[in-house]
């Protein structure tokens, strides 16, 4: 324990003495403050997979992007091959709304094109079993919120699925800053190659269009792109969009980000529950990163 934190606890205990018991409520909270103040350690970092990581080089900064293939296997498999082809590199963000998202990947960059692949089934919500990599943050009211790598996910409780014939329980990802989504038409089924990266939380869009996965790094980018609704020129663009994997080693970049099933996550979620309380979302957990 650092100096400042056993003197803290000293603090603490100095008050439960003078004042006597502490309410269960108040020394929750500041239990879970003295263990958020803490950095975080080698342990508390996990690197994600290079083949479910986007490179995104714009003409404002990179963007580091965790793709989810437990959420929307067909959404990035397409998103993957695409990238892969070099379809994206070079592709404007047409339509840019502040405080809302950034849409880009259309050949014609209008938002009335797409690849020659045919669209994909909508993948707005996926089913959820024990086998599933999912760290639980919050479990209230029938549902559990957690992650899935950098994803925020929320479901129905993992209880419900002895009453299922799959053992599986809904599940759907939220729209949380940094977010990544699927666009499509009118009908469910149109997505193809156009997405869109969050500005802000969003959460009317869940379980109407398909997340595939969340920024890990260059949420500030993301922030930055042109806005307009269309984009005046000169337009912002992704100048490449390569996988991690592809990246000869020399040149990839070391990409890792915290573990939200470490103690330090654990703690920071545990303060925000209890500072936050009736108004606690999943969007208020941060998620740092380190990039080289």
């Amino acid at each position: 324990m650092s100096p400042s934190s056993l003197c803290a606890c000293c603090a603490l205990a100095v008050l439960i003495a003078a004042s006597g018991p502490v309410p269960a409520a108040a020394a929750r909270k500041a239990h879970a403050a003295l263990a958020a103040d803490a950095p975080p350690t080698e342990a508390d970092w996990r690197t994600p997979d290079p083949q479910n990581v986007l490179v995104i080089d714009t003409n404002k900064g990179r963007i580091i992007f965790e793709m989810a293939p437990q959420v929307a296997p067909l959404s990035v498999a397409r998103v993957r091959e695409l990238a892969r082809a070099g379809f994206y590199d070079g592709r404007a963000f047409f339509r840019v709304i502040d405080n809302f998202m950034d849409q880009t990947g259309d050949p014609l960059d209008t938002g009335t094109g797409g690849s020659t692949k045919p669209d994909l089934p909508g993948e707005f919500t996926f089913r959820r079993g024990s086998d599933t990599p999912m760290v639980v943050v919050e479990k209230a009211s029938g549902q559990e919120s957690g992650f899935i790598g950098a994803l925020p996910v929320v479901g129905q409780t993992l209880d419900l699925g002895v009453l299922t014939a799959d053992h599986r329980v809904k599940a759907w990802a939220t729209f949380c800053a940094g977010v990544g989504g699927m666009a499509r038409a009118q009908t469910p089924d149109s997505g193809n190659s156009q997405f869109f990266l969050m500005r802000a939380a969003t959460p009317h869009l869940d379980q109407n269009y398909t997340p595939w996965g969340r920024a890990i790094a260059g949420q500030d980018v993301i922030n930055a792109i042109k806005v307009g609704e269309p984009v005046e020129a000169p337009q912002d663009k992704m100048l490449t969009v390569r996988v991690l994997a592809d990246i000869p080693v020399a040149q990839r970049p070391s990409v890792r980000v915290i573990d939200t099933a470490g103690p330090w996550f654990r703690a920071q979620a545990e303060r925000l529950r209890v500072d936050k309380v009736v108004d606690f979302s999943m969007c208020d957990l941060d998620l740092p990163s380190q990039v080289k």
